[in-house]
């Protein structure tokens, strides 16, 4: 798989630029592969952070805190196993997102 260095620094930017990173790579890629993995790594790091929010606003009202813990877990668990696909050179998708942006 080409990009492999590539696309392991898109998977990995959740954790220090979650929506700088997937921008850049997306504006100046010119490989379909690596832009469509840098649109869904972007849309997929803010649906994440805006679940979160959300979540952490409700979490006073003890409703949002279960939720805080889920999202809060699948916005870590989703770009590691993305940055292992990467380094494996398997093809990686994130859940939902990666339906619309192939």
């Amino acid at each position: 798989m080409e990009n492999k260095g590539i696309k392991m620094i898109i998977h990995a930017s959740a954790f220090f630029a979650p929506i700088i990173i997937p921008i850049i790579f997306w504006l100046l890629s010119r490989q379909s592969g690596v832009r469509a993995l840098a649109l869904q790594a972007l849309f997929f790091h803010i649906f994440i952070g805006l679940a979160v929010s959300i979540s952490y606003y409700f979490s006073f009202l003890l409703i949002g805190l279960p939720f805080l813990i889920v999202f809060g877990l699948i916005g870590i668990y989703y770009p590691f196993k993305g940055f292992l696909c990467a380094l494996k050179g398997k093809r990686f998708e994130y859940p939902v997102v990666g339906l619309f942006f192939r």
